[in-house]
């Protein structure tokens, strides 16, 4: 049986983070906090800067936010970098590095602009809240991330598993 490399896959955190950062260098030069209608009110351009995690949250001021949010990240890539050491299947060889390449694009921002680029503007259904937060690509990976294990773990795990 041939032996896997679990870190084979980290070039796609490289593409992520050359994506990310990319995408949010072009916002923050042609983009003056602005919001530019692509496809009406569904989707719109609009830059705004995060000094805050998630859903814009916030531990009190710019400076505290961006040290304990780096730091977190940090540790936080630790733990996944373990994790995907220990991992067996493709799903996650793939997921991880997604989360990886994620974490360490918004970490640049936090670390070198003291918040972090968001631009990406859509109105989804107001089935939770009335427009969803303000995203990037970085956080896009993570989701995606996020749903190729959810549906690995909850569909596909076990059956591995028992093939095994």
């Amino acid at each position: 049986m041939k032996k896997i490399n679990n870190f084979q896959y980290l070039w796609i955190s490289l593409i992520v983070i050359i994506l990310d950062q990319v995408t949010k260098i072009l916002v923050r030069l042609k983009m003056s906090r602005q919001s530019i209608e692509v496809l009406g009110d569904f989707f719109r351009l609009t830059h705004v800067q995060n000094c805050g995690a998630a859903f814009s949250l916030s531990l009190g001021g710019p400076l505290i936010n961006r040290i304990v949010f780096a730091a977190i990240t940090i540790l936080f890539l630790v733990v996944i970098l373990y994790i995907l050491h220990k991992s067996h299947s493709k799903a996650e060889h793939i997921a991880y590095p997604l989360v990886v390449g994620g974490a360490i694009g918004n970490l640049i921002d936090r670390i070198f602009i003291g918040s972090v680029t968001d631009f990406l503007d859509f109105d989804f259904p107001d089935f939770i809240m009335q427009r969803w937060p303000i995203f990037n690509v970085a956080d896009s990976a993570i989701v995606v991330a996020i749903t190729i294990l959810l549906i690995y773990f909850i569909f596909f795990e076990k059956k591995a598993m028992e093939a095994k």
